[in-house]
Order: C-alpha cells, then structure tokens, then sequence
C-alpha cells in the first residue's frame, strides 16, 4: 500500500462515507456455482453518491497484469492507493484478462472502502479442508466428476458463466468434459 504523507483529511472524509452509504446487496446470480454475489455495477451505484458527497474519488487502472486502485480526497489530494496482481489462467485471452479485471475491482472496491457487503458469514471459509493429496485430487477427478454434455441445461448455464467471470480450468473441476466438447465450449463461449 501507498499513500500520501498526511491522509489526515482523506481519513475525516472516509468516516463520513460510511456514515452515508448502506449495505450492499447481492444482486447477482451465478448458476455455475450457484451463488450470489454483489456485481461491479452495484457496486458502484451504491457507494457513487456516498463517496461524491463526501469529497472522495476512487480510482482503478490495470497496470500489467496488475490493478491498481486509488482512494483520492479531491480537496486536499491526499490518497492511498494499492497494486494487486491478478493471475490469469489464460495469459493471451483478451476476455479471462477482462474478467479477471472486473473480478479484482470488485474486491479492490469492496476492500478499501471497507464495504458491508452480505456475505456467507463466513461459512466457505470456515469448511474443512480438502484431501489434497495427488492420490486423492485423481481419484475425485476420475471418478466423481460428471461428463458434462452438448444440448443440457448444465452446458447452457457453463456458457454463460464462461462470458462472465469463470475460465475453462474451473469449469474442469466440477465436470469432465472430452477434448471436442471442450473445443465447442470455448468456441460459445466466444460468441
């Protein structure tokens, strides 16, 4: 993290945001995972007003294969401001790159705001760890994987989160899927 010499005005101003702004809500779906989570664009409309009457200015840029993000106090210019890398599985594809971006602004947004945002109270990060241990990530691999299949509603929904936020290798650890259906997969997806 980064920041100015003095965010003696940026902290008055950040106080003043949170006294403004309000939960927010998960307004999205993702049917791979089956989950909700709080889109970008929620985001922003929610926390847009709150940070405009307080003085403040956010910031975001890739940098690399880097996103920084910058919190700004417009009167004084005081900031802070932080780097995150974003690993991408898929180093020349233009749309993991974009995903991954909208992804990281999401949490960068969400962290340096210190954003109330509904979560799961952390039950996923509280569950047992997995056996990870080679012999047994085959054995999960092989065995207790389903095909996934052309023409089905798991492909269709695996589509979709494709052109969002999901990349082929997590696609793979919840379905098998032979070398030509993964080939039409990418081809819709790129649609």
């Amino acid at each position: 993290m980064e920041r100015s010499e003095s965010i003696i005005e940026l902290t008055k101003a950040l106080a003043l945001f949170h006294i403004k702004v309000g939960k927010i809500k998960k307004d999205a779906n993702n049917p791979f995972f089956k989950s909700n989570y709080a889109s970008l664009s929620n985001i922003l409309e929610e926390v847009n007003i709150p940070l405009s009457e307080s003085g403040l200015v956010i910031a975001q840029f890739p940098d690399g294969v880097g996103l920084v993000s910058m919190l700004i106090h417009a009167e004084s210019s005081q900031f802070i401001s932080s780097n995150y890398h974003m690993p991408v599985a898929k180093q020349n594809d233009p749309q993991a790159l974009g995903s991954a971006i909208s992804y990281a602004r999401r949490y960068a947004i969400t962290s340096i705001l210190s954003l109330n945002v509904e979560d799961d109270d952390g039950n996923k990060a509280s569950e047992k760890p997995k056996d990870q241990s080679p012999k047994n990530q085959e054995s999960k691999k092989e065995n207790d994987l389903p095909w996934l299949n052309t023409s089905t509603e798991q492909w269709d929904k695996v589509v979709i989160s494709l052109k969002g936020n999901f990349t082929l290798p997590q696609v793979k650890m919840k379905y098998k899927i032979s070398k030509i259906n993964e080939q039409k997969l990418l081809n819709e997806a790129s649609e």
